[in-house]
């Protein structure tokens, strides 16, 4: 990354509300949430989505879930970081909600079909039934560990 690149990322990281944080930069409690993360970056720099309607709908997301009263102490950061990102690839015609979810109900059952401690792993047949357009679910690889 480049020194133009990395004051870019900070500015934009410093738009984004309420995300969680220390002085290293952005937290993360479980693999997904730096998942959701770097595919919303990814999105934006791919030019899918601009960086100011990214924290636009995020920020909406955050203000719905206030809205509905549910607690504002972090622990749900990331729910609303995916709904948000869910909203904006459907917006722009990345996929659709029948494709996502399809592809989430694929993982679901590859799952519950993995033993304990092993890496989930989707099935060809299972994990086309929830493709999208571009051939995957975005930020899908089939795989989780």
């Amino acid at each position: 990354m480049t020194q133009l690149d990395s004051t870019r990322s900070k500015e934009h990281l410093a738009t984004l509300p309420r995300l969680p944080r220390d002085e290293g930069g952005p937290v993360f409690a479980e693999p997904w949430q730096a998942q959701a993360f770097a595919l919303a970056v990814k999105l934006s720099e791919q030019g899918h989505f601009t960086w100011k309607e990214w924290a636009a709908t995020l920020a909406d997301e955050l203000k719905a879930a206030d809205n509905r009263g549910e607690p504002d102490d972090g622990t749900h950061y990331y729910e609303h970081w995916l709904a948000a990102l869910e909203r904006l690839v459907v917006d722009k015609g990345l996929t659709d909600r029948k494709a996502m979810r399809m592809r989430k109900e694929a993982w679901a059952e590859a799952y519950r079909h993995t033993p304990h401690g092993k890496p989930v792993e989707m099935k060809p047949d299972l994990a086309q039934k929830g493709e999208t357009r571009a051939g995957s679910a975005p930020g899908t690889s089939g795989r989780a560990e």
